[in-house]
């Protein structure tokens, strides 16, 4: 979802600015350009000239449907728990390019380990695609909550890793093509 018409806030709402990751309060009235709809949130171009994250529980202060926000469907029968928690992954999608982070190379290690009582433990290691960018720990939290809606899923793991650094060729086929990078 993107458009070249502004939408005027219908009411002040947090977001976090991109790519510094510091909270900032829009407010009710000020134009927004949505850049990009998924995730379970909204990027926005914001009448001040920077990008801003608004969480999908804010859809309404855009005065959109909150049909983004994030759920885990249905898994397929026969999904283990190790593939349910690969896919809920991919419902995370870094806020500045329109590509899932298992896709855009961002996931370096996913392991799931089995607790007490049939519970599972998911311990997850991902990277950012520049040191410098702040949106770590927001992709942290974004990524722990996720995961914890897999069912049978009652611990997360999640720790930023800067080794080996991220570059494009770690990026999928797929994500490439989407992209347009040869």
């Amino acid at each position: 979802m993107t458009d070249d018409k502004p939408i005027a806030l219908k009411r002040d709402c947090e977001a976090i600015m991109i790519p510094s990751g510091e909270k900032v309060k829009l407010t009710a009235g000020s134009n927004v350009w949505v850049t990009q709809a998924l995730g379970g949130g909204f990027t926005v171009m914001t009448d001040h000239g920077y990008m801003a994250r608004i969480d999908a529980g804010d859809a309404q202060a855009l005065n959109i449907a909150n049909e983004h926000a994030f759920a885990v469907g249905e898994a397929p029968s026969g999904d283990s728990i190790e593939d349910r928690v690969w896919n809920q992954l991919r419902s995370c999608f870094d806020p500045e390019i329109p590509v899932n982070i298992v896709d855009l190379g961002l996931i370096y290690a996913c392991s799931v380990e089995m607790l007490g009582g049939g519970s599972h433990k998911a311990t997850v290691r991902f990277t950012l695609t520049a040191q410098g960018c702040g949106m770590g720990q927001f992709l942290k939290e974004d990524i722990k909550k996720r995961l914890l809606l897999v069912p049978g899923l009652r611990e997360a793991d999640v720790d930023l890793v800067w080794d080996p650094p991220w570059n494009q060729s770690m990026i999928s086929a797929k994500a490439k093509q989407q992209l347009g990078i040869e």
